[in-house]
């Protein structure tokens, strides 16, 4: 890694100062964020400006990859309140709203619906309950995209691009945590943490699982040397984003089961089995996969014109 000096440049750029941090539990823990973060940075083809691919970008990103989580510290109660809904999204009670609205008022809209519908399910139907995961993500990748825009700009105009170039690591920063929140299956599920309802397979219900896969293990016995040889060389320019992540979390979503026959096994405990690393080495490229892309992404449509604006 490049010098402390160097990142805090990228640090105080946007704000922060540095500040004594307690490790905290949640996601993918700050060896799996921080993992997906940098890999996802590396692994940006050489059309993307130099700067995001610089030592310190990488070092940049890696640091901000469990950002959000350090935001949820009792501490600082309503920011912990307000954010925490999205870094999960609970897919089956969210589709009992009928497809996933794409902005996150009409959501909220849609499942205050759902709850009139279903009665015996309105307690669990709330928006802080059921999560906001993809909303938060689609928004932040937006903003990401906005400041792209103005970075091309500043370029054009032969100006200063220091602040913007700032803005832009801790924007993709940022980003890269809620992605990597949604390549882990157990963000996707009420079974987030110990089987709940009919269990015939005999999975655990302790409220252990969660914090025993993605930071316990991940901790002992993943390195981003494991996981960066199974992110594709080549980015992908993605359609339609939105879309794009729902199929992302969807699919994350259909591991949920096999995360628990995973920890059955035995999988997950101490050094684990093969299996187990595997599927934490899977799980992790596939978050630094999707964030290439959307960064990627986000580079490339920056270039786009920006639809006239219509007002009311």
């Amino acid at each position: 890694m490049k010098k402390m000096s160097e990142l805090l440049r990228f640090a105080a750029a946007v704000g922060l100062l540095p500040v004594m941090l307690v490790q905290q539990s949640f996601a993918w823990g700050a060896d799996g964020h921080s993992i997906i973060n940098r890999l996802a940075a590396a692994a940006l083809p050489a059309d993307v400006p130099e700067f995001l691919r610089s030592p310190a970008a990488l070092d940049a990103m890696e640091y901000y990859g469990p950002e959000p989580d350090r935001w949820r510290s009792p501490a600082e109660p309503e920011l912990d309140a307000a954010q925490a809904p999205e870094h999960f999204i609970d897919l089956e009670y969210a589709d009992l709203a009928g497809p996933l609205p794409r902005q996150r008022y009409d959501y909220i809209r849609a499942l205050a619906v759902a709850q009139a519908k279903h009665p015996d399910l309105a307690a669990s139907l709330t928006p802080e309950k059921v999560g906001l995961q993809p909303y938060v993500t689609t928004e932040v990748y937006e903003r990401l995209q906005s400041a792209f825009r103005d970075y091309r700009a500043l370029v054009a105009a032969k100006k200063d691009t220091k602040p913007s170039e700032a803005e832009i690591v801790f924007l993709a920063g940022w980003l890269g945590h809620y992605v990597g929140d949604g390549s882990q299956p157990l963000h996707t599920s009420i079974q987030y943490n110990g089987w709940v309802g009919p269990n015939p397979h005999g999975y655990t219900t302790e409220h252990r699982i969660h914090s025993l896969f993605e930071s316990q293990f991940v901790h002992a016995n993943v390195t981003a040397g494991d996981v960066a040889p199974l992110i594709p060389a080549k980015p992908v320019v993605l359609g339609d984003v939105f879309d794009d992540y729902m199929k992302y979390l969807r699919n994350s979503n259909s591991l949920v089961e096999q995360t628990y026959q995973l920890e059955k096994s035995g999988a997950f405990a101490g050094a684990g089995t093969p299996a187990g690393k595997a599927f934490a080495d899977q799980q992790l490229a596939a978050g630094a996969t999707e964030l290439r892309n959307m960064i990627y992404t986000a580079w490339v449509k920056s270039a786009e014109p920006v639809p006239a604006y219509h007002g009311n």
